[in-house]
């Protein structure tokens, strides 16, 4: 089983995906080809995405029994002990200056409670 889905990607290829995969949802296509079409079918998808991303997932003997492949995602697949998970990088933290002193008084959220609008 092979699962392609992709995002924000040309409709030439989302009309040439459905040569080999059904379209099951938009940008979501699945199907049984050979892992020779399958590597094939993955270049295209890499080689004529466009400023869109998509991701891979088929069945392999492994102990989750499936892994994927990603093109211009934001999370990457990391391998931890064996198993492949997704790593999403953190968003960058906006910290108050450290020279900044704290705030004083009640917050606008606090006046409005305690004293209405």
């Amino acid at each position: 089983m092979t699962v392609i889905v992709l995002t924000n990607c040309p409709a030439g290829l989302r009309g040439f995906l459905t040569r080999w995969l059904l379209e099951i949802s938009p940008g979501v296509f699945l199907g049984s080809p050979s892992a020779r079409v399958r590597d094939i079918l993955w270049d295209e998808v890499r080689t004529y995405s466009g400023q869109g991303r998509a991701l891979l997932a088929y069945h392999t003997d492994n102990e989750q029994g499936f892994t994927f492949r990603t093109h211009d995602h934001a999370w990457h697949p990391t391998d931890h002990e064996g198993l492949t998970l997704l790593h999403r990088p953190s968003p960058p933290t906006t910290t108050r200056p450290t020279n900044e002193p704290p705030r004083q008084g009640w917050s606008k959220a606090a006046k409005r409670r305690r004293f209405g609008r």
